[in-house]
């Protein structure tokens, strides 16, 4: 009996100590972030390119998902890739590249995109043809809201919504424990526009940041509606849109430095990480 009593009493201790590294490993393991998204989200352009990644996503090391990853010791996934339209949470954009949300998992515990741009192809054939048009009138009037009128407008409010809803519906169908933000777009012009370096015309300017803004608003209606964290950047990229010098922009213009044109360089894409880390008041893991 005596022997008996000892076997238990070791099986018990073992059980204990069991259990209680297994609480430990829990508690000790990085957290699982995973980064999804479109250019806005991948650093399109910014060197050094991420090691490992398809050429065509054009995914940079310094990317705001690397910088917050970086910053606090997660545990980084990231599948974001240039020319991402929500339809590629889904499907394959191109030979070796999954869909995004085959990423996620249940154990993913953070989830950050930008998505929507794309929809439609509404923001490469806004600034694109609204940038050929300034160029033919000089910089005058406004030829670009002349030719296409509310059809952008009319675009995110019907297609690029209701797309981003249920692409944030499908990321919690995949991941229902994750922590899920979406960013917003930084600012791209200044309200006085700075025709030729964005050779949009005088009277444009306003035509496009009443697009940008709409399509932000977008993405911020579908976070509420679908229990996401919207990233609100417009505030905090006032100033260094691309009309300002190098080293104070945030996002570059026609001719880029080093990041895409109009898009974020790795300045911008800090900014949108350390908006991340404040604006969901991130620990370190």
């Amino acid at each position: 009996m005596g022997g008996r009593r000892v076997v238990i009493a070791v099986v018990a201790v073992l059980g204990l100590l069991l259990v209680g590294t297994i609480a430990w490993a829990n508690q000790a393991r990085p957290v699982r972030y995973v980064n999804l998204g479109d250019s806005y989200s991948s650093g399109a352009g910014i060197n050094p390119v991420a090691a490992g990644t398809a050429p065509a996503c054009s995914q940079s090391q310094l990317n705001w998902a690397h910088d917050l990853a970086s910053d606090r010791g997660y545990e980084l996934t990231d599948v974001s890739c240039s020319g991402a339209q929500t339809r590629h949470f889904r499907t394959s954009q191109g030979a070796g590249v999954a869909p995004q949300l085959d990423a996620l998992t249940a154990d993913t515990d953070l989830v950050t995109l930008t998505i929507g741009g794309n929809d439609n192809d509404v923001f490469i054939t806004a600034f694109g043809q609204c940038a050929q048009l300034g160029f033919q009138s000089g910089g005058r009037g406004n030829p670009c809201e002349q030719r296409f009128g509310t059809r952008f407008v009319d675009q995110v409010r019907a297609s690029t919504y209701p797309n981003v809803v249920q692409a944030l519906r499908d990321v919690r169908e995949r991941a229902p424990k994750a922590r899920v933000a979406i960013s917003g777009y930084l600012q791209i012009l200044s309200p006085q526009g700075c025709f030729p370096v964005m050779p949009i015309a005088a009277g444009d300017v306003g035509y496009l940041n009443d697009l940008q803004a709409t399509l932000n608003d977008a993405v911020r209606r579908a976070a509420a509606e679908t229990g996401a964290t919207y990233l609100d950047v417009t505030p905090l990229s006032t100033g260094h849109d691309s009309c300002q010098l190098p080293g104070q922009r945030w996002v570059e213009p026609l001719v880029p430095v080093n990041a895409a044109p109009v898009h974020p360089n790795a300045s911008g894409e800090r900014g949108m990480a350390e908006n991340a880390i404040a604006q969901l008041g991130l620990q370190a893991s």
